[in-house]
């Protein structure tokens, strides 16, 4: 337990101290006086509700000092990095009104369900990753580059992994294929999310390597299935392509890092998963003011105290 004010509970104390010397004082000369009358056995001071309000202004000069215990408590907390796929493929209409708008949809009602205590940011990837807002707890912002995202390009998730991952450190991350994969730190904390149809034209840096780095890093992938497995066509540059969700490449780059993949071929069903995402908690310890609790317990005293007066001498006052 600490206390906020501990002057206040020194100067109750020295106060409380030299009331009951001052009433043990007193009982005793009126004891001496009755036991010398007659009338009183001596050794009985008769203090025993007093006692009982001495220790009740105790209590009230503890709760007075501002008391509070540090309890454990859990929420969500940390860095989320919201990896959204704006390729040409995004375009397609499997998913009314458009794979783009109902990621959009999703991805504005799970900032909307995070606490102020969750950094959001969002990378934009196609064949690349551009970072559209920085993490942050003013998630207006993240809502707001969300809202602008446009269709454009082709895909690659390895790299939209490294520039998340670039995001979360604050640094930027080079991976070389092949290569060892890089020490980047810890960053339990971190969690990526990535919505996309999950095709992957592979330039740049590949997603198993992307998804190595991210698991040594201890950051988890959760990956949402935008699409369905009987894809259609799209328009690109006067081109009709074939378009469709690939769940084996999104499962295995969630459970790779510890994360879990979430499919969904409605837009109503986007909108659920995105929203019930759980991010890790984390423990946290924070004060609980106990000053209310020790203020009950210094009335009780006081009252019982007064009680026992009332019984004992059978006067109000």
């Amino acid at each position: 337990m600490s206390l906020s004010d501990p002057l206040f509970l020194a100067v109750g104390l020295l106060l409380t101290t030299a009331l009951a010397w001052a009433m043990i004082t007193a009982a005793r000369r009126r004891q001496r006086a009755l036991a010398g009358a007659g009338i009183a056995a001596p050794g009985r001071t008769g203090l025993g509700g007093s006692w009982l309000a001495i220790g009740g202004l105790v209590v009230l000069a503890i709760a007075v000092a501002g008391p509070s215990a540090s309890v454990p408590v859990t929420h969500a907390a940390g860095t989320v990095i919201m990896d959204m796929d704006v390729s040409g493929s995004m375009g397609a209409t499997d998913v009314a009104p458009s794979r783009l708008a109902a990621e959009q949809k999703a991805a504005l009602s799970f900032i909307k369900a995070q606490p102020s205590s969750v950094d959001i940011g969002v990378i934009a990837f196609e064949q690349g990753g551009l970072t559209a807002a920085l993490p942050s707890s003013d998630h207006t912002a993240a809502a707001s580059a969300v809202s602008h995202l446009k269709v454009g390009g082709g895909t690659s998730l390895g790299a939209a992994i490294i520039a998340a991952l670039s995001t979360i450190t604050r640094t930027t991350i080079s991976v070389r294929t092949g290569g060892p994969v890089p020490n980047i730190g810890y960053w339990p904390s971190a969690t990526i999310v990535m919505f996309s149809d999950g095709q992957d034209e592979g330039e740049g840096t590949d997603a198993a390597t992307a998804v190595a780095v991210a698991e040594k890093a201890g950051v988890h992938i959760d990956t949402v299935g935008v699409g369905t497995p009987a894809g259609t066509t799209v328009d690109v540059d006067g081109y009709h392509l074939f378009t469709a969700l690939d769940p084996d490449t999104l499962t295995a780059i969630a459970q790779a890092t510890g994360g879990s993949y979430h499919p969904a071929s409605t837009a109503s069903q986007l909108d659920g998963i995105a929203s019930g995402l759980d991010l890790r908690l984390t423990v946290a310890r924070e004060p609980l003011p106990l000053a209310g609790a020790f203020t009950i317990l210094a009335l009780i005293l006081l009252a019982a105290g007064g009680v026992h007066a009332i019984l004992r001498t059978g006067r109000v006052i």
